[in-house]
């Protein structure tokens, strides 16, 4: 962990809402003068979209262990929890960008699903932002973990998470309802061990949970809205890390379902999120020329051992 380049991780699968989080920050940033580097997971793919393909069908036509972007196989652990290091000890790290769709494309001058090369940071940036699958992810030869300052995870109940994918490859990438739920199936067993894991040693997790009926995600036709969810908040160590009374006063409608969990409304998702953020992002950057420790250290962890 550092204190004179904070290192802060927002970690949850593709669809989750790690975006709001990030986009959370950026206002932060940008109102309160900070200068971030930002770090996609994406870039930390070991295989670019080709590839990818071609060890799915491998390792399918084989039938071993199926490949998925969860699980260490398919991801650069180690070079990421390098770059967490890295980045803490000198504030800088290498970097690359992976291309995702024709807009990028026209920017990049590389074909969608491809890798840009790889760069440092550059210099003078006041932390490092990561988003993405794996930002507290713990395996027997790496710990991203251990290197975050302030690790958040964002996690939907399983049943909304489905409904988020289903709907997002069906409608916006064209892909067959079996396919998707083969894709489901295919990442189980990455996802029970190296995406779940992580959100136990987060010091906070944003989890949406829908009040409506999302029991068979398969056959159901919307997305719950914000305003059809509520936000559970748990923090690891509540204790000088956030003031309940505050955000009780501030977010209407939220209450006290544990010591450390608060439920506010759905749609109150980036007010929370701004009141939680701000002033600890604030204690981060202040404790840099104090040379403080701001937050618990995330203890080492085990990976879980085979199904």
């Amino acid at each position: 962990m550092s204190i004179a380049h904070p290192v802060i991780a927002v970690t949850g699968s593709s669809g989750a809402g790690t975006t709001s989080v990030k986009r959370s920050f950026e206002h932060i940033f940008r109102r309160d003068g900070f200068h971030a580097a930002y770090v996609e997971g994406d870039s930390f793919h070991r295989y670019d979209r080709e590839a990818m393909k071609a060890a799915i069908e491998e390792s399918e036509r084989v039938g071993g262990k199926p490949v998925s972007h969860f699980g260490p196989e398919a991801n650069l652990f180690e070079e990421l929890e390098a770059l967490f290091r890295h980045y803490g000890e000198t504030g800088s790290g290498r970097v690359r960008h992976y291309v995702h769709d024709d807009a990028e494309s026209a920017i990049y001058k590389l074909p969608p699903g491809s890798f840009t090369p790889w760069e440092s940071i550059q210099e003078g940036t006041d932390c490092l932002l990561y988003e993405g699958l794996h930002g507290g992810v713990v395996t027997e030869t790496a710990n991203v973990a251990h290197y975050a300052d302030l690790l958040i995870g964002v996690v939907p109940i399983v049943n909304l998470e489905w409904i988020q994918k289903i709907h997002r490859d069906t409608r916006m990438r064209g892909y067959s309802l079996e396919a998707v739920t083969h894709t489901i199936l295919r990442r189980m067993h990455d996802y029970v061990h190296f995406l779940t894991p992580q959100f136990s040693r987060t010091h906070i997790n944003f989890q949406r949970v829908p009040i409506v009926d999302t029991s068979n995600p398969f056959v159901t036709r919307d997305i719950p809205t914000l305003d059809e969810s509520l936000l559970v908040i748990r923090f690891r160590n509540p204790k000088g890390m956030v003031d309940f009374p505050y955000l009780l006063n501030m977010i209407n409608g939220a209450f006290m379902s544990r010591p450390n969990c608060i439920v506010v409304p759905g749609g109150k998702m980036e007010l929370a999120m701004q009141l939680i953020l701000t002033p600890m992002l604030q204690e981060l950057m202040h404790n840099r020329s104090r040379g403080i420790c701001t937050f618990a250290e995330v203890p080492p962890a085990k990976p879980l051992g085979p199904l």
